[in-house]
């Protein structure tokens, strides 16, 4: 059997279907499941062991029939015969149907026409456990875990070799607060301001000072990190060039404070103490709840910058 996932957005959304592909493989632990994603996400399945095949598409573009028609034979040639589509646009249903894929699994909206297997939306409710729903268009009603990655060995050693680089024997904090371009290009400020970061990274060199703060700079965070090298040379910086590399530098952090991010789901997948900071999005969405681990602070406008630093410091320190 081949099965086919639909997964639109970014790294931060595969992340959160991840429980989603883990109880489809359970379930049929013979078939094979390739997954259709941006090509910006199709970094985030080096730590996902479920999916056999990563095909892309970036769906968000302004695809002519010629796109379609490449997307269209693409799938026709693995015929597949279960699909899932987590986005909610019937073009996409019309596509699989013209497919002649039998089991076509989506939320059931005004519009899902194409769909054989509709399952119920919930917007309101945490998105990983969203996307897990699409589960009961196909009779399988479970509990959404949390959820979980598996980080390759290499990547793990060379996170070994990073810290012994940076000489992080005695544990360290990581600080993530950078922002993809893409998000920053929507208009969606997801960036903490360098002014905010300021206190909070003299309050905690003042009370441990042998602990030191790593920065994690992704592909995008460069002039942030910049700007803090400038005002604290004492900081350290570690550039991870793939997901599995930053997710183990992630793993062996005391804590991380960083921004609602790729990032923030790699830490609450490898179960580090983690505070999120969130402007517009909503934490509740994007948290697993009850999570001890896992603490975020909403801003009070929407506004990234209006979340006071003496707010994230008292998480920091509540312990």
């Amino acid at each position: 059997m081949r099965i086919l996932a639909l997964v639109p957005g970014g790294v931060g959304d595969q992340i959160l279907f991840f429980p989603t592909l883990a109880d489809l493989k359970e379930r049929y632990p013979e078939a094979m499941i390739d997954v259709l994603v941006e090509p910006r996400a199709k970094a985030a399945y080096r730590v996902c062991p479920q999916v056999h095949e990563v095909l892309t598409f970036d769906f968000k573009d302004r695809n002519g029939p010629a796109d379609y028609l490449n997307i269209l034979g693409t799938i026709r040639d693995r015929e597949y015969e279960i699909a899932l589509s987590l986005g909610k646009n019937w073009a996409v249903g019309f596509l699989l149907w013209l497919n002649g894929i039998p089991t076509r699994v989506g939320y059931k909206t005004a519009t899902s026409w194409f769909i054989s297997n509709p399952a119920p939306l919930n917007e309101n409710q945490y998105a990983a456990a969203l996307y897990h729903d699409l589960l009961k268009g196909l009779g399988i009603d479970t509990d959404c875990p949390s959820p979980s990655i598996t980080v390759p060995n290499g990547d793990i050693q060379w996170a070994e070799g990073e810290q012994k680089r940076l000489d992080l024997t005695e544990g360290y904090i990581l600080i993530h607060g950078g922002a993809s371009q893409l998000s920053q290009a929507k208009g969606i400020n997801k960036l903490y301001p360098v002014a905010n970061w300021q206190p909070i990274i003299e309050d905690i060199q003042s009370k441990q000072p042998n602990l030191p703060i790593v920065l994690l700079q992704g592909p995008d965070d460069a002039p942030w990190v910049t700007e803090l090298i400038a005002l604290y040379p004492a900081l350290k910086v570690t550039r991870p060039e793939d997901i599995g590399k930053a997710a183990a530098m992630i793993a062996g952090a005391n804590l991380m404070v960083c921004t609602d991010s790729a990032p923030m789901h790699l830490a609450a997948a490898v179960g580090t103490y983690t505070i999120a900071l969130f402007g517009a999005t909503h934490a509740e969405k994007l948290l697993p709840p009850k999570n001890d681990k896992l603490i975020g602070i909403q801003s009070p406008t929407g506004e990234m910058a209006d979340i006071q630093p003496k707010d994230v410091l008292a998480q920091i320190w509540r312990g």
